[in-house]
């Protein structure tokens, strides 16, 4: 080769991105450097590896000359300090190509992840953020995906170099995954650091003609940049020098390449920095931001005083909320204590008002039992051969009075001691009867008809039995005391009509008493009572049993005519959740 116009014992230095630690880049690319003396006279090659950040720093002092590198760093760094791309390395692997640049995704094997979208939330691990063979390449596959790079994580660790401490963060589940450039892991395997076995690359793909596996689209290869300050002589040179590398020359054997080839087209640059663009745009608002927090730290810090300030008020406020509360709902649990306490006061005086009734209707089964069995013992004594078939219908009477009996102490019982609700199917029309046998000894003695009228199909109801026929024998005994304050000779009656509807079932009873003299919800309310001896719960209570059925309670005057109240009483159909009406 001719002689340069190089000046004698020229010192050059030539930075490299030391991915695998300082030692691992010098020796993997100075032969490279002294391939470089050989073709160059007097001039003196000498590798300085790095970081990003201190390749940065040594180009802006002037401390190197040349740079071998990722596009993602020469773009980064041609916007600051003018470069011209000397050559593009052709990858000893994968055939040659100059597009083997891009990002594994690594995780543990026996990990849940399988694509990129489990990631979210998730704490991965990359070099850095201008690593184009690592994060970049991530962050434009995020992009294409309509992922938010900054916040789909729920944190990003930028390890630096070397890169193998990615690998290692993963394989000790310090981090969910670990963002790798292109062949980290197989590299790691051939130099028997990791198992590929114990590891697992998510969105994987491998290009035709390609050693390794992949998750992100490929991007140009690392490229041979120097600076403005360089001779234009000594860089063609130079390029001529890295165009004529022959792939068997150790030099070349010794930096993984299979030579170098012209740079690469500006489009594919252009291309590639539109896909890195999103990440430029984020990274310029944030130093906006963070310029306008130095600028404005006295407002931070009286904004962060006021919100402590707001926040121990706010906790004030909630203690003293607790509090409040728990005294509310102490309160509330008294009071529905004293409400079943009052609820049972009720029963008993009902009870008490039909007392007579109760003797009435209990002596009379009893009357029937100590008859037949009279009967049954004379026939036996009197006969020397006994009729079974007579003795057996004694004994059947007998027992039927003695259920009879039995059941009027249930209701009577069931009434006065009225239970935790239980809900079940009721047959309304049995409800009544059974309500009506309760009062039927005053019923004849003020001699009072009732008439029981049915319109449509009857149905159950979901209801509690005991309470539902407790506001039966209220409202029944109120009629029956509406009546007795008539003057004498007049004919009590009290119409008992059902409606059933497709939803709901609608129960009026009506009395010719008197009516009513005031507004219903004065009637209704707790304690107020028109009865010498009332005790103001008989109405209250019924309007809260009616109440916890989602049912609807009214009174009011007769419509018609004739003097007279009417109950009535809305109940929804055994599984209708639609609203009474």
């Amino acid at each position: 080769m001719a002689n340069t116009k190089v000046p004698p014992q020229v010192i050059l230095k030539v930075g490299v991105l030391a991915n695998w630690g300082y030692q691992d880049a010098i020796e993997r690319w100075q032969p490279m450097m002294a391939y470089l003396e050989t073709q160059l006279i007097n001039v003196d090659f000498q590798v300085h590896p790095g970081s990003f950040e201190e390749l940065n720093h040594a180009l802006h002092q002037g401390d190197i000359q040349f740079i071998i590198t990722n596009p993602g760093q020469y773009l980064s760094l041609s916007q600051q300090y003018p470069l011209s791309w000397l050559a593009t390395m052709r990858s000893r692997q994968h055939n040659g190509s100059t597009s083997a640049i891009g990002s594994a995704i690594v995780v543990r094997a026996d990990s849940n992840y399988r694509t990129l979208y489990d990631l979210k939330d998730k704490i991965v691990a990359a070099s850095g953020r201008q690593a184009l063979g690592g994060y970049q390449a991530t962050v434009g596959l995020m992009h294409k995906l309509g992922m938010k790079p900054d916040s789909y994580f729920a944190q990003i660790k930028f390890l630096g170099f070397p890169l193998d401490a990615l690998i290692y963060q993963v394989r000790d589940a310090n981090v969910d995954a670990a963002i790798t450039p292109l062949c980290t892991l197989e590299d790691m395997a051939n130099r028997g650091q990791i198992s590929l076995s114990d590891y697992r690359i998510l969105n994987p793909s491998r290009p035709n003609g390609f050693d390794c596996q992949c998750s992100t689209n490929l991007y140009p290869n690392w490229s041979f940049a120097a600076s403005e300050k360089v001779d234009l002589a000594l860089a063609q040179q130079i390029t001529a020098a890295l165009l004529a590398l022959d792939e068997n020359h150790p030099a070349a054997i010794s930096a993984n390449l299979k030579g170098w080839t012209a740079p690469i087209s500006q489009l594919a640059v252009i291309k590639l920095f539109s896909d890195l663009q999103p990440k430029v745009a984020v990274t310029t608002n944030w130093h906006g931001v963070k310029s306008w927090l130095d600028d404005n730290r006295h407002w931070g810090i009286l904004a962060v005083l006021i919100f402590m300030i707001a926040t121990i008020y706010h906790l004030w406020i909630e203690y003293k909320f607790r509090q409040k509360s728990e005294a509310l709902v102490q309160t509330e649990r008294q009071l529905k204590q004293q409400a079943v306490a009052l609820e049972r006061l009720q029963s008993a005086s009902i009870i008490g008002e039909i007392g007579a009734g109760l003797a009435h209707e209990i002596n009379q089964p009893i009357a029937a039992i100590t008859s037949y069995s009279e009967g049954g013992i004379m026939r036996l004594q009197r006969s020397d051969n006994p009729d079974n078939q007579a003795c057996l219908a004694l004994l059947e009477k007998i027992h039927q009075q003695s259920v009879r009996a039995g059941e009027v102490v249930h209701r009577i019982r069931g009434l006065l001691k009225r239970r935790q609700a239980v809900m079940q199917d009721v047959n309304l029309l049995t409800l009544v009867d059974e309500s009506i046998t309760l009062l039927t000894l005053e019923l004849e003695r003020q001699q009072v008809r009732i008439h029981t009228q049915v319109k449509g199909e009857p149905f159950f109801i979901h209801a509690d039995r005991v309470g539902i026929q407790q506001v039966l024998v209220n409202l029944l005994k109120n009629s029956l005391d509406a009546i007795s304050d008539m003057p004498a000779g007049h004919s009590g009656h009290i119409e008992v009509q059902f409606e059933f509807l497709e939803q709901q079932l609608n129960l009026s009873l009506t009395d010719n008493g008197p009516g009513l003299t005031l507004p219903s919800d004065e009637l209704m309310a707790t304690f107020f009572s028109t009865k010498a001896n009332g005790l103001g719960l008989g109405l209250a209570i019924c309007s809260d049993i009616v109440k916890q059925h989602e049912g609807s309670f009214n009174l009011s005057n007769r419509s018609d005519e004739e003097r007279g109240c009417t109950a009535t009483l809305k109940l929804k159909r055994r599984g209708s959740t639609a609203a009474i009406i």
